[in-house]
């Protein structure tokens, strides 16, 4: 693969990427030729809107893809990379500009997903979701006859034994006649149930979880309330009064908002513990080399770090701040003393 870039370009850009994984980055590497060989030529800014990402991290991804040598379908297949001007170009590159196609099973998983989609109650626009599930079983042949082999079944709110009235229909019917909840709401960073008035705004689903969104009259703020973290339920004879400056959550990228108060930890992770980078939202990732990474994380509440630090063992550490480190260490100790392995 060859390369023509502007100014210093033209060496690889150092293993580090701020606030991604290694998923998301691979993700847009897929994806990058396709899209600019689709276009001719894409501006740097046109292109990072679309990926979601800065100037900056495209163009560590476009030096990644320098150094990127493809071999199939032939023998020796180069690619021509450019950036300059502010302008990406892409020529010869016609083996990978071709639609992506699904496998079998990234078929099945995918109609999998939207029928459990689909048996969520009280879903908008469930004739447009029919539709795309038909064109997909259509066109999926063998992956569709083995996705229908799996039942799936969507318990939105397991909160009570009778669904009809409780739990997510008696959000609904609060919502539609402006009444404000009393919740009894579990929160497992402190393991305690909290009591709370909350004004509903509306039900969203997000990851594959249903919450309600609320003005919570304890906090004096929007809030999120996963249904399964409801343990008890009241519509109350009281007018719902949400502030007319109350937003909604943008839940378009992800739950968690970290706040520059909150406390940054540090964490190095070996190969085998990668995953925290991708299961928790990081405020930035950076390779160490043959596999390892270091992830800055905020929290307002660090406890729940110690527990991912006792559950990764020797699949990562603390490093800082020191007081947490320290406070693991003595974690652990106590931990191995009771089987007798200090």
């Amino acid at each position: 693969m060859t390369a023509k870039t502007g100014g210093a370009a033209g060496r690889p850009a150092a293993a580090k990427t701020a606030a991604t994984t290694s998923t998301d980055r691979l993700g847009r590497l897929l994806a990058l030729v396709p899209y600019v060989v689709n276009r001719d030529s894409v501006a740097l800014g046109e292109a990072a809107a679309a990926f979601g990402v800065t100037e900056k991290q495209l163009i560590d991804d476009l030096n990644l893809l320098w150094c990127v040598e493809l071999r199939a379908p032939d023998p020796y297949c180069p690619i021509d990379l450019s950036y300059e001007g502010g302008e990406i170009t892409v020529a010869e590159a016609e083996s990978i500009a071709r639609p992506l196609r699904l496998k079998v099973d990234e078929a099945s998983a995918l109609l999998v997903a939207l029928r459990m989609l689909a048996g969520i109650p009280g879903l908008d626009d469930r004739d447009a979701l029919s539709r795309l599930i038909a064109k997909l079983e259509s066109a999926a042949g063998t992956a569709a006859a083995a996705s229908s082999q799996v039942s799936v079944e969507v318990d939105a709110y397991s909160g009570s034994a009778d669904p009809d009235r409780t739990g997510l229909a008696l959000l609904r019917d609060a919502i539609a006649r402006g009444r404000r909840v009393h919740l009894s709401y579990y929160v497992p960073a402190r393991d305690e149930n909290t009591e709370r008035d909350v004004d509903p705004m509306r039900l969203l689903v997000v990851e594959g979880n249903t919450y309600l969104e609320g003005w919570c009259r304890r906090a004096e703020a929007v809030r999120l309330f996963k249904l399964d973290r409801i343990t008890d339920l009241a519509v109350l004879d009281v007018p719902a009064q949400v502030p007319d400056d109350a937003e909604p959550i943008d839940v378009d990228a992800g739950l968690f908002r970290p706040s520059p108060q909150d406390e940054a930890v540090t964490l190095e992770l070996t190969p085998r513990g990668r995953w925290v980078a991708d299961y928790y939202p990081c405020e930035s990732v950076e390779e160490l080399g043959e596999g390892r990474l270091r992830v800055v994380l905020r929290t307002p509440d660090t406890r729940w770090v110690r527990g991912l630090a006792l559950r990764l063992g020797d699949q990562g550490r603390v490093v800082e701040p020191g007081a947490l480190a320290a406070t693991v260490h003595d974690d652990a100790a106590r931990a191995l003393a009771r089987y007798g392995m200090t």
